[in-house]
């Protein structure tokens, strides 16, 4: 979604677990680390606090700050592009993530915004989030994931 003062992007899966389990999969750095292609996010989980996601060999991904954390029902990232500098002059995009329980299962939505019409960095998470979305679902409801490290 674009209009002229932003970018967005929305996600929606569903995923058969327990609200608590996709909590600990979303903030636990090893479990983060078996479905997001290798890299672990660094934070000590308070508002305020710095965030960081760290690829395998040290180099820093992206960084930010924790805005919202509500467990287990939402967090809210201010999230900015460290390693693309066209991304990273994008500046900082906001993510939120929210668990919604629904019998037996957990509506995880994610949505990325930025004021910047056409934004390369929503281009960018826009075809992330869905691999790594799928790597989650598959982990968490059979204990593999779909697609390997990139």
């Amino acid at each position: 979604m674009t209009d002229a003062a932003g970018s967005g992007f929305v996600y929606v899966t569903y995923i058969r677990t327990t609200p608590e389990k996709l909590w600990s999969a979303l903030t636990d750095p090893a479990l983060v680390k078996k479905f997001w292609f290798g890299v672990h996010q660094e934070t000590d989980w308070k508002v305020g606090s710095r965030w960081r996601l760290i690829f395998e060999d040290g180099r820093v991904a992206d960084t930010g700050e924790i805005v919202e954390f509500d467990p287990p029902n939402r967090i809210v990232i201010n999230w900015r592009n460290e390693f693309r500098p066209e991304l990273k002059e994008e500046g900082v995009a906001r993510c939120t993530i929210e668990l919604e329980p629904l019998d037996g299962a957990v509506k995880l939505t994610i949505s990325h915004v930025i004021d910047r019409p056409q934004s390369k960095f929503i281009e960018a998470v826009s075809g992330g989030w869905p691999k790594i979305l799928s790597n989650l679902k598959s982990l968490l409801e059979t204990g593999e994931i779909v697609l390997e490290t990139k």
